[in-house]
């Protein structure tokens, strides 16, 4: 059996492969309430049928001010819960395990009056200065991250990630290049790492089932977080029980990013091997065989899919064929298959 089609169990979620489908927000809710639509349906119950083994949904705001747009998925209301339960059953009708993603987009939330970060320096001139939260205002998000979990239990959500990566609000508050404070919430990376692990704390505490991270593990910027700070980062997640660390990069200040395929998996790959924590591959992985070498090698234990998997919900079936494996047709298309 190729590893890419091989199952991995963490707590007790055990997924059929390893592909996931990276979490990508769609932008598509109506009227600003954060709730599901039709579309969101078909596009995650789509990738579910094409045997994605992981079926993670985007960046979700885990209260009103904190998303990146008005038409960003929500889980700040019990109201989010039902048609999210829903769409759940639906995913492991068809075979896959069901994640969120939970987010606050902190000085990136573009669409609200007021938006919050951990120091008053915005983005770039597009964007409005942010309100540097007081203690009362990180213990109020802390304590969001907490009730989106348990909301996302009550859903039947089998896994959740953290989202501290792309500049987002937890990311602020790890990096040195937007946390300029100076009580326990910043100076040293012991200090900025406080906000993402009083984070884990309540969302363990809430949901008992599988919890990833996602980080930015380059800044691309001198000045910015070190291999070194993420690794012991990565460290520190691994003492609080974290299942993953999800290795993307970039998004915490305007940068010229050189892609290539792969180009992220290095320090992924570092990050698994230094500290002795599972991680997930991400960045311009395109096919099956590409996919099998990080796995093959050892670099990474999952493989997030995003953009391939926008262009063709049975990428799984293409990277099979490429890898010679016989992938289990759903039975309304053994006839194509083939």
């Amino acid at each position: 059996m190729t590893k890419l089609f091989s199952p991995i169990t963490f707590k007790n979620m055990t997924l059929k492969n390893r592909i996931v489908m990276s979490p990508m927000c769609m932008y598509s809710c109506e009227n600003g309430d954060g709730k599901l639509t039709p579309f969101h349906r078909t596009h995650y119950v789509s990738r579910a049928v094409g045997q994605v083994g992981l079926v993670m949904l985007e960046a979700t705001a885990v209260e009103k001010a904190g998303r990146i747009t008005a038409k960003d998925l929500g889980i700040w209301d019990d109201e989010h819960v039902a048609s999210l339960g829903d769409l759940v059953k639906e995913l492991h009708h068809y075979g896959s395990k069901a994640g969120i993603q939970l987010a606050h987009a902190g000085r990136k939330a573009e669409d609200e009056d007021v938006n919050y970060a951990p120091s008053p320096l915005r983005f770039n001139e597009k964007y409005q200065e942010p309100s540097e939260l007081d203690i009362s205002g990180i213990k109020r998000i802390i304590h969001a991250f907490g009730d989106a979990a348990k909301r996302a239990a009550d859903a039947g959500f089998d896994m959740v990630e953290i989202h501290a990566a792309h500049g987002y609000l937890i990311n602020q508050f790890l990096s040195p290049l937007t946390n300029k404070r100076t009580d326990e919430y910043g100076g040293g990376k012991e200090n900025r790492f406080r906000f993402l692990k009083e984070i884990v704390e309540i969302v363990s505490k809430e949901f008992n089932g599988a919890v990833f991270v996602r980080i930015s593990s380059d800044e691309y910027n001198d000045a910015g977080n070190t291999l070194e700070d993420f690794l012991f980062y990565a460290r520190q997640l691994k003492a609080l029980g974290i299942d993953l660390i999800d290795c993307s990069s970039g998004g915490i200040v305007p940068a010229k990013i050189n892609t290539y395929p792969g180009y992220q998996v290095k320090r992924c790959e570092a990050i698994k091997h230094t500290v002795g924590i599972p991680t997930g591959a991400v960045g311009l992985i395109t096919t099956g065989i590409q996919a099998e070498e990080i796995l093959q090698n050892d670099r990474a234990d999952l493989i997030f899919i995003g953009r391939s998997l926008l262009r063709n919900p049975y990428w799984a079936k293409i990277a099979a064929d490429e890898l010679g494996y016989e992938l289990e047709a759903p039975k309304q298309y053994v006839r194509g298959w083939r």
